[in-house]
């Protein structure tokens, strides 16, 4: 069953742009998030000792991030049902922008939560309405192949955006590290004005209309495979510094390589996967956590020398691709509540970012070791896998 979403797009610009060049311009606002999202970890030291506070404290920091995106993720694409799509996107990226411009100048710690926080809210609302607008400009069967060119973003910033964050925190002070990220969320409202098409908003569209798919037991069911399958993949991401350091035994400047394999994993998942996912949608899911699961089990075997971690690392990073998979699915089942049901993909994934590296740690504090979070994230993984199951199973027993 496929549910035709281009109907809210209506292009009333009088110039049309091709949808690469769209996607392009969205992916830019995937890039900014997932720059702030994974270089707030890598510049938890300085912004720590900058702001008077131990390193444990600081983790706040980044939890109340995450919090922002599983809070604003549904309430702003509940609120912005009423707009189009193309001013909501101004609306988050704007906003985006302002709270990451705060972060950089943010006095103490507990301005720096508030200022978290908001940074967060329009995470999960922008990449859902994004993909959404992708969707919408291409052939139904090329619709998840569309997703995942707006997710390029994301694992691109993780090889090149975080690698530049890092160095101009340690060149010039933490706090350019999420100026710059404001930057480029301005470059990304300028690129929204100049090629995303205007379109009306759904005046059949309310509130309420976006809540009913609170009552789909299909939508849940999707977002479970995320919020379990995916646990797995930021299990093993969470503590793969440590476990560089402490079992494989390398030195520190390893890490940034090992991490850049991990991104250029992601990369390549978000770009092969949505090619098979065109063309069978659950079956890839189901392939792709099998394939995880695997990659997942594998990993603290290959723990013991630099050249066979890169290998796991890399596989492991393609399971990134779900979030694809999962976001075309939504299209799928959301119905009319397509707005709420895209951008709550990313508060399952937001959780899957803190119950994986939490499970991991219960393992690793229980004297299993460092590398023992391999083999929890593949028992997410398979988790993942049941619910996906499932999920087919009662697709199809229900009625046509």
């Amino acid at each position: 069953m496929h549910v035709s979403i281009d109907s809210k797009l209506a292009p009333v610009s009088p110039t049309v742009f091709s949808p690469g060049i769209v996607h392009l311009a969205l992916a830019m606002g995937g890039f900014a998030i997932g720059t702030t999202e994974f270089a707030t970890m890598s510049l938890l030291p300085d912004f720590a000792a900058g702001l008077g506070i131990d390193a444990p404290t600081a983790g706040h920091v980044i939890s109340a991030y995450a919090l922002g995106v599983v809070v604003g993720a549904p309430l702003l694409a509940v609120m912005g049902a009423r707009l189009s799509r193309r001013f909501l996107l101004i609306l988050l990226m704007g906003l985006f922008a302002i709270g990451n411009a705060l972060s950089a100048v943010a006095p103490t710690y507990g301005w720096m939560l508030a200022f978290r926080f908001l940074s967060g809210l329009p995470h999960g609302a922008y990449f859902g309405i994004a993909a959404l607008v992708a969707a919408s400009l291409v052939p139904p069967e090329r619709r998840a192949r569309a997703v995942g060119r707006i997710m390029l973003g994301l694992t691109t910033a993780t090889i090149v955006g975080v690698p530049l964050a890092n160095w101009l925190g340690q060149v010039a002070g933490w706090r350019w590290g999420f100026g710059v990220v404001a930057v480029l969320a301005l470059v990304t409202v300028a690129l929204i004005l100049l090629f995303v098409p205007r379109d009306r908003p759904d005046a059949a569209a309310s509130p309420l209309r976006e809540l009913k798919a609170l009552a789909n037991g299909q939508i849940w069911m999707t977002l479970a495979i995320g919020a379990i399958g995916f646990g797995g993949l930021f299990c093993v991401y969470t503590y793969v510094a440590s476990t560089l350091l402490e079992v494989t035994r390398v030195s520190a400047a390893m890490i940034p390589i090992v991490l850049a394999v991990f991104g250029i994993g992601m990369t390549v998942g978000s770009i092969v996967v949505p090619r098979f996912a065109d063309r069978a949608l659950m079956r890839t899911a189901c392939l792709l956590l099998i394939w995880t699961a695997v990659a997942l089990a594998l990993y603290p075997i290959a723990t013991g020398h630099l050249w066979s971690i890169l290998l796991s690392v890399f596989a492991v990073g393609t399971g990134v691709s779900l979030g694809t998979v999962l976001q075309t699915r939504l299209m799928d089942v959301a119905g009319d509540a397509q707005g709420l049901a895209a951008a709550l993909n990313h508060s399952a994934f937001n959780f899957a970012n803190a119950f994986g590296p939490w499970v991991g740690g219960l393992a690793i504090a229980a004297g299993w070791g460092w590398a023992s979070t391999g083999y929890v994230g593949s028992a997410l993984a398979l988790g993942g896998l049941a619910v996906c199951g499932l999920t087919v199973f009662l697709e199809r027993r229900r009625p046509a």
